[in-house]
């Protein structure tokens, strides 16, 4: 299914339809695309320095992610097959939006998040600076990362949200492709992460994109399956909003 304009409707519209796509990409990754010490739950980030964002109260299993790596594709052997990607050399309605977030049974800490960018995150400066520092919190902190971005750039991010986060890590000049201005974005987390980019368009079916579980391990991610299926939850007259052909001006 070709990805819909979501500039053309109402940020609240869009927010129900993020609900839906969260809850999707939870229960497809828990579904079995995640090993079995791995599971993935909807939650709110907003810094971490929550209360429980790094860890939660529970019953443990297994081994430390650290000392027992989980299955998935192996980096060296089987590269993302995304347009860029990028090394650091030098480390130099937003407030309701979830999260998916990926939790080790061991002890229960974050592994990596999985984040839809709604309106509200890119509306002023200082929400994208929200969104931006929050990010670069998560990379530094060997929390891995996968932002899905279906709104263009704008003012404040003209390169759009990959360059904006990867400002933080060192001075780039990257630029994305006149015909494909959202963004998929797959980080590794480390002090000095690597990007995996994969631009994308209004009316283009989405790839899958890796969501990493170790810095050399991930496993892919169903954008377009799931994207799919939270589609069906819109109500059928913003679905016909969304479909029905442009009037040219």
């Amino acid at each position: 299914m070709p990805v819909h304009d979501w500039t053309r409707v109402d940020a609240g519209i869009f927010h129900h339809f993020h609900l839906e796509w969260i809850g999707e990409l939870s229960r497809a990754l828990n579904a079995g695309l995640l090993p079995a010490d791995h599971y993935a739950l909807a939650e709110q980030i907003t810094s971490l320095g929550e209360p429980d964002v790094l860890t939660l109260r529970g019953p443990t299993r297994g081994l430390p992610p650290d000392k027992n790596p989980p299955p998935g594709v192996v980096l060296a052997t089987a590269p993302p097959k995304v347009r860029y990607r990028l090394k650091t050399e030098v480390d130099q309605y937003a407030a309701k939006a979830k999260a998916v977030v990926i939790r080790h049974t061991s002890s229960h800490q974050v592994i990596a998040v999985l984040e839809v960018v709604s309106p509200g995150n890119k509306s002023s400066r200082q929400r994208l600076a929200t969104f931006v520092e929050k990010s670069v919190a998560l990379l530094r902190s060997g929390i891995h990362l996968l932002i899905v971005d279906l709104f263009p750039p704008g003012p404040r991010d003209p390169q759009g949200i990959h360059k904006a986060i990867w400002d933080e890590f060192t001075d780039n000049d990257f630029v994305l492709p006149p015909d494909k201005p959202l963004t998929l974005a797959a980080y590794s987390g480390r002090p000095f992460p690597e990007a995996f980019i994969e631009p994308t368009a209004v009316g283009a079916n989405l790839p899958e994109m890796p969501l990493f579980l170790t810095p050399d391990v991930y496993v892919y991610t169903p954008l377009e399956a799931t994207y799919q299926s939270a589609w069906e939850a819109v109500p059928a007259f913003w679905r016909d909003v969304l479909t029905r052909p442009t009037i040219p001006k």
